[in-house]
Protein backbone atom coordinates (compact mmCIF):
# COMPACT_ATOMS: atom_id res chain seq x y z
CA UNK A 1 0.00 0.00 0.00
CA UNK A 2 1.26 3.49 -0.87
CA UNK A 3 0.89 6.29 1.66
CA UNK A 4 1.37 10.03 1.37
CA UNK A 5 1.25 12.39 4.35
CA UNK A 6 0.17 15.94 3.56
CA UNK A 7 1.26 18.18 6.43
CA UNK A 8 0.54 21.87 6.88
CA UNK A 9 3.49 24.08 7.82
CA UNK A 10 4.11 25.18 11.40
CA UNK A 11 2.84 28.49 12.72
CA UNK A 12 4.23 31.35 10.63
CA UNK A 13 4.80 34.96 11.58
CA UNK A 14 1.73 35.90 9.50
CA UNK A 15 -0.38 33.30 11.35
CA UNK A 16 0.74 34.92 14.60
CA UNK A 17 -0.58 38.30 13.43
CA UNK A 18 2.62 39.88 12.16
CA UNK A 19 2.79 41.79 8.89
CA UNK A 20 4.28 39.79 6.03
CA UNK A 21 6.41 41.35 3.33
CA UNK A 22 5.37 38.82 0.72
CA UNK A 23 3.61 35.51 0.34
CA UNK A 24 6.61 33.23 -0.07
CA UNK A 25 9.18 34.29 2.53
CA UNK A 26 7.14 34.38 5.75
CA UNK A 27 9.24 32.61 8.42
CA UNK A 28 8.12 30.25 11.16
CA UNK A 29 7.67 31.54 14.68
CA UNK A 30 9.53 29.78 17.53
CA UNK A 31 6.27 27.92 18.18
CA UNK A 32 6.18 26.86 14.50
CA UNK A 33 9.75 25.52 14.74
CA UNK A 34 8.78 23.49 17.79
CA UNK A 35 5.68 22.18 15.99
CA UNK A 36 7.92 21.07 13.12
CA UNK A 37 10.05 19.06 15.55
CA UNK A 38 6.93 17.30 16.84
CA UNK A 39 6.06 16.37 13.24
CA UNK A 40 9.53 14.86 12.75
CA UNK A 41 9.07 12.79 15.91
CA UNK A 42 5.68 11.54 14.71
CA UNK A 43 7.22 9.41 11.95
CA UNK A 44 7.51 5.78 13.08
CA UNK A 45 9.62 4.87 10.06
CA UNK A 46 11.65 6.89 7.62
CA UNK A 47 9.71 8.22 4.63
CA UNK A 48 10.93 7.43 1.11
CA UNK A 49 11.16 11.12 0.25
CA UNK A 50 10.45 14.44 1.97
CA UNK A 51 8.80 17.05 -0.23
CA UNK A 52 8.34 20.74 0.54
CA UNK A 53 7.07 23.69 -1.41
CA UNK A 54 9.48 26.55 -2.11
CA UNK A 55 7.72 28.71 0.54
CA UNK A 56 10.03 29.49 3.49
CA UNK A 57 7.51 28.30 6.11
CA UNK A 58 7.05 24.94 4.36
CA UNK A 59 10.77 24.37 3.76
CA UNK A 60 11.55 25.27 7.39
CA UNK A 61 8.90 22.86 8.64
CA UNK A 62 10.35 20.06 6.49
CA UNK A 63 13.90 20.68 7.77
CA UNK A 64 13.12 19.15 11.17
CA UNK A 65 12.16 15.87 9.47
CA UNK A 66 15.20 16.12 7.18
CA UNK A 67 17.43 16.47 10.25
CA UNK A 68 15.91 13.32 11.78
CA UNK A 69 16.19 11.26 8.57
CA UNK A 70 19.40 12.53 7.01
CA UNK A 71 19.55 9.73 4.43
CA UNK A 72 16.10 10.57 3.03
CA UNK A 73 16.16 12.89 0.01
CA UNK A 74 14.50 16.30 0.23
CA UNK A 75 12.77 17.56 -2.91
CA UNK A 76 11.26 20.98 -3.53
CA UNK A 77 8.13 20.79 -5.67
CA UNK A 78 6.27 23.76 -7.17
CA UNK A 79 3.34 23.32 -4.81
CA UNK A 80 1.76 26.24 -3.05
CA UNK A 81 -1.31 27.48 -1.31
CA UNK A 82 -4.15 29.09 -3.21
CA UNK A 83 -3.08 32.70 -3.86
CA UNK A 84 -6.30 34.50 -4.71
CA UNK A 85 -5.32 38.01 -3.54
CA UNK A 86 -2.96 40.12 -5.62
CA UNK A 87 0.42 39.71 -3.91
CA UNK A 88 1.68 43.29 -4.30
CA UNK A 89 -1.52 44.62 -2.75
CA UNK A 90 -0.95 42.62 0.40
CA UNK A 91 2.72 43.49 0.96
CA UNK A 92 3.46 44.51 4.56
CA UNK A 93 -0.09 43.79 5.75
CA UNK A 94 -1.46 41.50 8.45
CA UNK A 95 -4.16 38.85 8.20
CA UNK A 96 -6.52 41.26 9.98
CA UNK A 97 -5.79 44.03 7.48
CA UNK A 98 -6.50 41.67 4.57
CA UNK A 99 -9.78 40.31 6.03
CA UNK A 100 -12.01 42.72 4.08
CA UNK A 101 -10.32 41.77 0.78
CA UNK A 102 -10.69 38.06 1.59
CA UNK A 103 -14.39 38.42 2.38
CA UNK A 104 -14.98 40.41 -0.82
CA UNK A 105 -13.26 37.73 -2.91
CA UNK A 106 -15.40 34.91 -1.50
CA UNK A 107 -18.61 36.96 -1.64
CA UNK A 108 -17.98 37.56 -5.36
CA UNK A 109 -17.99 33.76 -5.89
CA UNK A 110 -16.66 33.93 -9.46
CA UNK A 111 -14.40 30.92 -10.19
CA UNK A 112 -12.76 32.62 -13.20
CA UNK A 113 -11.99 35.93 -11.43
CA UNK A 114 -8.32 36.87 -11.00
CA UNK A 115 -7.62 39.87 -8.82
CA UNK A 116 -4.39 40.61 -10.69
CA UNK A 117 -1.49 39.05 -12.61
CA UNK A 118 0.10 37.58 -9.45
CA UNK A 119 -3.17 36.01 -8.25
CA UNK A 120 -4.87 32.76 -9.21
CA UNK A 121 -8.46 32.09 -10.07
CA UNK A 122 -10.41 29.40 -8.24
CA UNK A 123 -10.39 27.37 -11.46
CA UNK A 124 -6.59 27.10 -11.19
CA UNK A 125 -6.43 25.44 -7.78
CA UNK A 126 -6.08 21.76 -6.95
CA UNK A 127 -7.40 21.27 -3.42
CA UNK A 128 -6.50 17.62 -2.83
CA UNK A 129 -8.68 16.80 0.19
CA UNK A 130 -11.76 18.54 -1.20
CA UNK A 131 -11.38 16.93 -4.63
CA UNK A 132 -11.03 13.43 -3.14
CA UNK A 133 -13.79 13.76 -0.56
CA UNK A 134 -16.37 15.82 -2.46
CA UNK A 135 -15.64 14.89 -6.10
CA UNK A 136 -17.23 17.96 -7.72
CA UNK A 137 -18.51 17.33 -11.25
CA UNK A 138 -18.39 20.97 -12.32
CA UNK A 139 -16.34 23.87 -10.96
CA UNK A 140 -18.72 26.83 -10.92
CA UNK A 141 -19.86 29.36 -8.34
CA UNK A 142 -21.66 26.62 -6.31
CA UNK A 143 -18.51 24.47 -6.18
CA UNK A 144 -16.51 27.52 -5.16
CA UNK A 145 -18.90 28.22 -2.27
CA UNK A 146 -18.84 24.53 -1.32
CA UNK A 147 -15.02 24.53 -1.25
CA UNK A 148 -14.93 27.61 0.99
CA UNK A 149 -17.44 26.01 3.38
CA UNK A 150 -15.39 22.79 3.34
CA UNK A 151 -12.14 24.68 3.98
CA UNK A 152 -13.62 26.52 6.99
CA UNK A 153 -15.35 23.43 8.42
CA UNK A 154 -12.24 21.27 7.95
CA UNK A 155 -9.59 23.77 8.99
CA UNK A 156 -6.20 22.06 9.19
CA UNK A 157 -4.22 23.09 12.28
CA UNK A 158 -0.52 23.83 11.90
CA UNK A 159 1.60 20.71 11.40
CA UNK A 160 -1.48 18.51 10.99
CA UNK A 161 -2.96 17.25 7.76
CA UNK A 162 -4.09 14.16 5.90
CA UNK A 163 -2.80 10.72 5.09
CA UNK A 164 -3.62 9.51 1.61
CA UNK A 165 -3.41 5.78 0.95
CA UNK A 166 -3.81 3.68 -2.15
CA UNK A 167 -4.04 -0.06 -2.35
CA UNK A 168 -2.74 -1.40 -5.70
CA UNK A 169 -6.17 -2.97 -6.33
CA UNK A 170 -8.12 0.26 -5.68
CA UNK A 171 -8.98 2.74 -8.41
CA UNK A 172 -8.58 5.84 -6.25
CA UNK A 173 -6.95 7.23 -3.15
CA UNK A 174 -8.45 7.03 0.33
CA UNK A 175 -8.07 9.93 2.70
CA UNK A 176 -7.78 9.98 6.47
CA UNK A 177 -7.49 13.22 8.42
CA UNK A 178 -4.50 13.28 10.72
CA UNK A 179 -5.54 12.84 14.32
CA UNK A 180 -2.28 14.35 15.46
CA UNK A 181 -2.83 17.71 17.11
CA UNK A 182 0.41 19.51 17.81
CA UNK A 183 0.05 21.33 21.12
CA UNK A 184 3.18 23.25 21.91
CA UNK A 185 4.07 24.83 25.20
CA UNK A 186 6.03 28.04 25.45
CA UNK A 187 8.98 27.67 27.78
CA UNK A 188 9.59 30.57 30.12
CA UNK A 189 12.34 30.30 32.73
CA UNK A 190 10.79 28.81 35.85
CA UNK A 191 7.41 27.91 34.30
CA UNK A 192 5.64 26.44 31.27
CA UNK A 193 2.77 28.27 29.60
CA UNK A 194 0.28 26.36 27.45
CA UNK A 195 -0.01 27.40 23.82
CA UNK A 196 -2.29 30.40 23.39
CA UNK A 197 -1.35 32.00 26.72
Amino acid sequence: MRQVRLIRHGESAANAGEASLDHATTPLTPKGVEQAHFVACSFRTAPDVIVASPFTRAASTAMATVAKFIAVPLETWPTQEFTYLELSRGADTTVTQRREWVDAYWTRSDPAFREGPEAESFLEINAVAWLIECTPQRVGSRAMADWREYEIANHVPHCSGYTLSKDPDDAGWKMCRSEQQIEVTHRVPGRILPSGS
